[in-house]
């Protein structure tokens, strides 16, 4: 550790498992740097509190006197610093910034476990230290709050440097730039972000850094920083407009946009001399934007099988074997008995249960499901949501999937992108 250099416009992660001696390592960097160091514990309570008791957050009656509120404990701290105008200008801006103003005149033995957090870093920041160690940040907190602490936290990364202490490398929040991994109470090299998830975690199968993409004066697309890895499992929500079938047709080969951009896909970047139909034979892929332009009156039979050569229509004669396991897929989405009927004269559910096993029938390593519900009844809702979490949340699976409605992801999802 006494190697450990924080050089300017870096955010560290310690990361390593329990016992490792990660928080000791951090608390001596502390010490010999001048950071601030914090410590976040899985309990509720005023820290640093000996007459604190298990039930006292709600027996608050029992207390002698008015507990001190959050407000009183934070002022009486700024006034007491080396310099308290500007400790008190420095509260109110952190409590504007962290959403504190509303708890200030709470008890602060009344506050949660995310509350407290907040309580803390706004009393580790008063001094304003250039520098602040913080150990288990996320610890004892669910994934709304998790997420609030992460948005707060890269909002402080602006103007402090933070050296964040970890178990789980999926706690790595992406302000993060560097990685020092500790083992046995030894820190390891530093080394950049992306390296470090590339070496511990599966491969990226998807990577954009800083994706724009505009439309005359419209940005659809803001510096758009996102990996998507083997395995992963993402909802990405919006409001309408906000670019999700944007991104969506950037991933499929569909938007010449792409090239203007850096991406990666399936490890190899946009413009190296793949084909459209290099990108497509490993996605299986169904939007309404598909549904719209699809307007084959063929039998049904023949649009579920155009899937295996990513193709509007049937343009070669199928193998035998190739028909079969799209009357497999058919027979699972629960439409096999629309084989030989056209696909034009089709109810609009069942054309889109034939675009969704069309989706399916190559067994892509990728799904990408814009809406794949959309039109369905209830019945064949509930059928299809069972089919995804069989197939596209097997292991190496990844999907990407659009809904606005949320009862509607399947229960394999454990990644969300917002635009």
């Amino acid at each position: 550790m006494e190697t450990l250099d924080v050089r300017p416009g870096e955010q560290l992660a310690l990361v390593g498992p329990n016992a490792s001696g990660k928080s000791r390592l951090a608390a001596a960097f502390a010490g010999r740097s001048g950071a601030k160091f914090i410590t976040f514990r899985d309990s509720y309570g005023s820290y640093g509190d000996r007459s604190f008791f298990m039930q006292q957050r709600w027996n608050l009656f029992t207390l002698e006197g008015d507990p001190p509120s959050a407000g009183e404990q934070l002022r009486k701290e700024a006034l007491a610093s080396d310099d308290p105008q500007a400790a008190l200008r420095r509260l109110d801006g952190l409590s504007a910034l962290f959403g504190l103003s509303p708890l200030l005149d709470e008890p602060l033995v009344t506050l949660s476990s995310g509350e407290l957090r907040k309580f803390q870093l706004t009393r580790a920041l008063l001094g304003g230290p250039e520098i602040l160690v913080i150990d288990n940040p996320f610890i004892g907190l669910d994934p709304r709050t998790r997420t609030a602490l992460t948005h707060l936290l890269a909002d402080l990364s602006a103007s402090t440097t933070l050296v964040l202490v970890l178990s789980r490398v999926a706690e790595i929040p992406p302000f993060i730039t560097h990685v020092i991994p500790v083992s046995d109470g030894v820190a390891g090299e530093k080394v950049p972000l992306e390296t470090y998830l590339d070496a511990v975690l599966p491969p990226a199968v998807i990577r954009m850094r800083g994706v724009m993409v505009r439309f005359g004066e419209r940005v659809i697309l803001d510096r758009l920083d996102w990996t998507v890895r083997q395995g992963e499992h993402w909802a990405l929500t919006g409001a309408n407009g906000s670019g999700k079938s944007t991104l969506l047709s950037l991933i499929c080969a569909d938007n010449p946009q792409a090239y203007a951009c850096d991406i990666e896909l399936f490890g190899r970047p946009r413009g190296t001399g793949e084909t459209i139909w290099d990108i497509k034979r490993h996605i299986g892929f169904v939007s309404p934007e598909l549904h719209r332009a699809f307007q084959v009156d063929a039998p049904a039979l023949d649009i579920v099988t155009s899937g295996l050569f990513d193709t509007e229509g049937l343009f070669r004669h199928p193998t035998e074997e190739q028909y079969a396991c799209a009357r497999r897929w058919m027979g699972e989405f629960g439409i096999g008995d629309l084989a030989e009927r056209p696909f034009l004269r089709l109810s609009s559910g069942e054309q889109r249960l034939c675009l969704v096993a069309r989706a399916f029938v190559k067994d892509p390593p990728l799904y990408v499901l814009d809406e794949p519900l959309h039109g369905l009844d209830e019945a064949q809702r509930l059928r299809v949501k069972r089919l995804l979490d069989r197939f596209c949340g097997a292991p190496g699976k990844t999907l990407l999937m659009v809904t606005h409605y949320p009862e509607e992801y399947p229960a394999c999802i454990d990644h969300s992108l917002t635009l």
